[in-house]
């Protein structure tokens, strides 16, 4: 357990994932946009040949493909990331007074919220949570060596304030 606040258990989890989720979306559905309008562009100036569906165009191509995707999985690690290695707390996690976290109570470094990221398992990795009532710990918690507490809203509050 961590010294001062207990470890997050998976409701409060489920419901910051829900809001992150939200914030996901967003991100994709803006990276998707901004990624259309490039291959328009390059479909305009003749570097990809004329089609008449360039989602069709997309899907076809192994490398427009995977660069659609690499896009979109990039953006993701890099929301949490930036948020997990900045304050420790993404959006969904301060509107739920959650904060990750080392054992020693320092915010994560960049190496370690990646592999949290990839470790999570797009969040499959929290249903530990439900067996492991003990130590509060999900998959993503185990593998990067990292932990998820409850906040007071006093706390919530000191962290927000330091982040100006």
């Amino acid at each position: 357990m961590s010294g001062e606040f207990p470890r997050a258990g998976f409701w409060r989890r489920f419901a910051s994932l829900i809001y992150d989720a939200l914030v996901v979306i967003s991100l994709s559905m803006l990276t998707a946009i901004l990624y259309f309008a490039v291959i328009q562009a390059l479909t305009s100036l003749g570097v990809i040949a004329q089609t008449e569906d360039p989602a069709a165009l997309i899907q076809d191509s192994p490398l427009l493909y995977g660069i659609r995707s690499a896009l979109f999985v990039g953006i993701n690690i890099f929301f949490f990331t930036y948020f997990w290695t900045k304050s420790g707390q993404t959006i969904g996690m301060r509107a739920w007074r959650l904060k990750v976290q080392t054992k020693n109570g320092d915010l994560i470094s960049w190496s370690q919220s990646i592999i949290r990221c990839l470790s999570a398992l797009l969040g499959l990795g929290n249903l530990l949570l439900i067996i492991d009532f003990k130590n509060r710990k999900a998959l993503q918690d185990y593998i990067s060596k990292t932990e998820v507490i409850a906040l007071t809203k006093e706390e919530n509050k000191r962290i927000y304030r330091e982040l100006d």
